[in-house]
């Protein structure tokens, strides 16, 4: 895959639609607002708990990378699903693939280009104590930090634009 240049305006472009992503996918499907953090670690997650991602393949190569820990995890579940779970099992994963997806749907479906020129990967989900993530040969690395009720979520995307 070529790489091109993304001019700042349009980073900031997919940005601000991952910002409205994530508001109308926690709005609508969780009833609850979800907001950029403020300050550099005001959203920052546990990290090594579970993490749904979603492949970007057409228009822009990579993906899109959903980060929670646990009690996150468990409380998006149970806004979902209305049951309470007891630890990260086959719900919660369900369902933090299905925010993973839902968020990477909405995101690309803002832009023109996106919405009909780039497809979506079913969502893989890790869980664990100790993983780690990356992308070697991604031009494009948007990380956003979000909260929702008292926790606190990340969205990376890392790709590039397709020759």
């Amino acid at each position: 895959m070529a790489s091109v240049a993304v001019a700042g305006e349009e980073i900031a472009r997919f940005e601000a639609n991952l910002d409205r992503a994530i508001g109308e996918v926690f709005s609508t499907m969780m009833g609850v607002p979800c907001a950029l953090a403020e300050g550099s670690g005001g959203g920052d997650p546990d990290r090594g708990k579970i993490s749904a991602v979603v492949g970007l393949a057409g228009a822009l190569s990579g993906s899109l990378v959903l980060h929670s820990g646990s009690a996150g995890a468990m409380r998006i579940a149970e806004r979902m699903t209305g049951m309470a779970p007891d630890g990260v099992d086959a719900l919660v994963r369900d369902a933090i693939g299905e925010v993973g997806n839902m968020v990477a749907g909405a995101w690309k479906g803002f832009d023109p280009k996106l919405a009909s020129g780039c497809l979506l990967s079913t969502p893989t989900v890790v869980a664990g104590d100790s993983y780690e993530l990356f992308s070697q040969r991604a031009p494009i690395r948007i990380e956003r930090r979000y909260r929702f009720e008292d926790f606190g979520l990340s969205v990376t995307i890392f790709c590039e634009f397709a020759a």
